[in-house]
C-alpha cells in the first residue's frame, strides 16, 4: 500500500506553515509516504504574506505555486511524487476547500476567486473538471457547505491544534453521499505524517491522484491511538 498525504501546507506560500520543503520531504520520506498533495493557502492572507498587489500586473498563480515548486524539488530528489493542490478560502466566511485538479485560468485572478464566494465558484470548478472537497467543515468558524457545491469532505482531519469534530464530518459527508478524504493538515514537524491515505495503486501526477480519490478506491489513515 502507498502512503499519500493529502492535506500539506509550506512556508514558502503559507503564512501559518512552519516548515520549509526540504524538512517536509525529510519527514515524509522517513515516514515511508510515496506522495503528498502540497496545499498552501489560496487567501487573502497568502498573498499579503507573499507581498503581492492582487490590483497589479503580477504573477499571482507564480507567486502562490512557491511551496508547491519548492516542494517538488526537494521530494523529487527522495523519490516522492507531488500532487498540485490549494486550500480556498472565499470572503463569504472562514470556510476552506481543499482544491484538486485545477487549471491555471481558474485561479490566475485571486481578487475574482475570493469575490465570488462557493456558490459561483463552484459550478465553474466543476465544469472545469476540477475537485472541491470542504476541509474541516465542523471547525471552529466554520459550517458545513450545501452539498450541492462539493464533491466531498475532509472526514479525518489529524491537525492536533484543532477540534475537529471528524465524526460530525463524517456524518455529513455519508448523509449527502459525498466523497470522503483524510490528511495530516500538516503545518509542524510534529504534524508530519500524522495521517492521509492508503492506495494499492500510486497516481502518477496530480489528475491520477484526482481519479484516485473519485474513484474511492483507498482507505483512510486513521489516528495512531485508533490503529491499535
Amino acid at each position: 500500500m502507498y502512503k499519500i498525504e493529502t492535506h500539506l501546507h509550506t512556508r514558502h506560500a503559507s503564512e501559518c506553515g512552519w516548515l520549509e520543503a526540504p524538512a517536509l520531504a525529510e519527514g515524509y520520506q522517513a515516514a515511508g509516504y510515496s506522495a503528498v498533495a502540497v496545499t498552501d493557502h489560496y487567501n487573502r492572507t497568502t498573498f499579503e504574506y507573499l507581498h503581492v498587489d492582487l490590483s497589479s500586473g503580477a504573477d499571482k498563480l507564480g507567486a502562490f505555486l512557491t511551496g508547491y515548486d519548492r516542494m517538488r524539488e526537494a521530494c523529487g530528489k527522495r523519490g516522492i511524487l507531488v500532487y498540485r493542490g490549494a486550500e480556498l478560502r472565499f470572503d463569504e466566511c472562514d470556510n476552506d476547500y481543499l482544491f484538486y485538479d485545477w487549471p491555471d485560468e481558474l485561479l490566475a485572478d485571486p481578487e475574482e476567486v475570493f469575490r465570488m464566494g462557493i456558490a459561483a465558484f463552484a459550478p465553474l470548478a466543476r465544469a472545469a473538471g476540477a475537485l472541491l472537497i470542504q476541509a474541516h467543515p465542523y471547525r471552529r468558524a466554520c459550517t458545513p457547505a450545501i452539498a450541492c457545491y462539493l464533491d466531498g469532505v475532509e472526514v479525518c482531519n489529524l491537525n492536533p491544534r484543532h477540534e475537529n469534530n471528524n465524526p460530525r464530518a463524517e456524518e455529513y459527508a455519508r448523509q449527502f453521499h459525498l466523497l470522503r478524504t483524510g490528511g495530516s493538515d500538516c503545518h509542524r514537524t510534529e504534524d508530519i505524517a500524522a495521517g492521509g491515505i492508503l492506495a494499492e495503486n500510486l497516481p502518477a501526477d496530480t489528475r491520477a491522484f484526482a481519479d484516485l480519490i473519485r474513484s474511492g478506491n483507498y482507505t483512510i489513515m486513521q489516528p495512531q491511538s485508533d490503529r491499535g
